[in-house]
């Protein structure tokens, strides 16, 4: 099924981390969600919880220009949250037999795997993040999350000129490396 102008854009939108068009889907989508947990074991808190999932794995997606959305983002939604919700229940053993209907989602196992281990690696490099001290960890945000460029990194943390802060920052890269792939190794 080919998707809408205005599905399409609102894909992009999410990609964008655009507020309004993230309110909006979960406007639309999140009671249907909430009624299918809700009506199969779970509270209102798993609902939300499992929506906040599955809107994770389809922003994720939507970044990636791979991804092409071959159903409504409703459906695309329904059936992540669904998958995770049965995993979930799964789990826990809370669960004695299939829900009904199955088999009449879209297939996004894989997706859900790869949102699990790009949770994992997240959980591993803010750990890395934590053990490698200061004044690593400020230039390394400061750079990667707060997107200052080199000259204003260099003012900022003293050093005479942005050579000086590159050499530092790919000093510290490394540090995390090591640290990163050490806990990784482990995990």
């Amino acid at each position: 099924m080919a998707n809408t102008d205005q599905e399409l854009a609102v894909l992009k939108a999410i990609g964008n981390n655009e507020k309004a068009a993230i309110e909006a889907v979960y406007k639309e989508n999140f009671s249907l969600i909430q009624h299918f947990v809700v009506s199969n074991n779970g509270s209102e808190d798993d609902a939300r919880d499992v929506f906040q999932e599955a809107m994770m794995v389809l922003y994720e997606k939507s970044k990636s220009p791979d991804f092409e959305l071959t159903c409504q983002i409703k459906t695309y939604l329904y059936s992540v949250s669904r998958r995770l919700w049965l995993k979930k229940l799964q789990q826990s053993r809370r669960i004695e037999s299939q829900v009904e209907n199955f088999d009449r989602v879209v297939p996004v196992e894989e997706d859900l795997e790869e949102h699990e281990k790009l949770n994992q690696q997240y959980l591993i490099m803010r750990t890395a993040m934590g053990k490698i001290g200061e004044p690593c960890k400020s230039l390394i945000e400061a750079f990667y999350v707060h997107r200052k460029n080199m000259h204003e990194i260099a003012g900022y943390f003293g050093y005479t000129n942005a050579d000086n802060a590159k050499n530092q920052k790919y000093k510290c890269l490394v540090r995390l490396k090591k640290l990163f792939f050490a806990q990784y190794k482990n995990a």
